[in-house]
């Protein structure tokens, strides 16, 4: 069964097109990749699917039920959860009441003035804290986590209200590379276990390859190619415009080899 269904998704800015009549669809606890040079489009799609920018035409369905015209907080009501490029989290609460935050927006409950916020979903947020190993950091203030950590952290955020589909945006930017590898197959574990369905953009093509069980390719704003991962690399129309002739894909495969 399909979690997400996109269809002919196109926006344009002005005269430039952003995105032009891309379709595709993610399966149940599918992890599934969009790659694509600098200014493909990536993120253009990813903001028309949570809602943050509405397309000129086009579907998004998740669980059959249609996204286009829905606010991006009850998109994340109806089960979508995001992690960005530039994580968001408050640097003056704790580690704790951040995930805390998240699960009492989740549960409409940010004006409840006969509760402390503190102690509301507490055991819910150490459950997750502990799914991504940040549990024995919960109450240390966000500003003094490494940015691995945080990143961790803004996981746990994006999985405090169950989500069906999880969208990542750069999960991996900035940071080192054993935390990019402890990163991925910590979300990889998070898939397999609760069955999330998983989209997310990256430039790392090792994160890619080792992770992603489709590919799609973005140019110009146009889905060019979409397959496994070996048949990404086999594709003369992807090495061209997006690799410069597969040098990238080479260094990918000399490295798993």
């Amino acid at each position: 069964m399909n979690v997400l269904e996109v269809r002919g998704l196109t926006k344009s800015f002005g005269g430039l097109v952003a995105v032009e009549d891309v379709s595709f669809d993610l399966a149940a606890g599918e992890f599934l990749a969009l790659i694509g040079p600098n200014g493909a489009g990536k993120t253009t799609c990813f903001n028309m699917v949570n809602g943050y920018l509405r397309p000129d035409r086009g579907s998004v369905e998740l669980e059959g039920r249609e996204l286009i015209g829905i606010k991006p907080r009850r998109i994340v009501r109806m089960g979508v959860g995001r992690t960005f490029q530039i994580t968001r989290t408050f640097l003056s609460m704790t580690v704790l009441e951040n995930v805390q935050m998240a699960l009492i927006s989740h549960h409409r409950r940010m004006y409840d003035i006969f509760s402390r916020a503190t102690r509301l979903y507490r055991d819910e947020a150490m459950a997750l804290l502990e799914l991504v190993s940040m549990q024995e950091q919960a109450g240390r203030a966000c500003s003094e986590l490494a940015y691995g950590d945080l990143k961790r952290l803004e996981l746990a955020i994006a999985l405090a209200p169950d989500p069906a589909l999880l969208l990542m945006d750069e999960p991996t930017a900035g940071m080192a590379p054993s935390e990019r590898v402890a990163l991925m197959e910590l979300t990889a574990q998070i898939v397999a276990e609760r069955g999330v369905s998983v989209l997310f953009t990256e430039h790392d093509m090792d994160v890619v390859f080792a992770h992603a069980h489709r590919i799609l390719v973005l140019n110009r704003g146009a889905l060019i190619a979409e397959g496994t991962g070996d048949e990404i690399r086999e594709n003369a129309l992807v090495q061209e415009v997006y690799l410069g002739g597969g040098t990238v894909f080479a260094a990918a495969e000399a490295r798993d080899a």
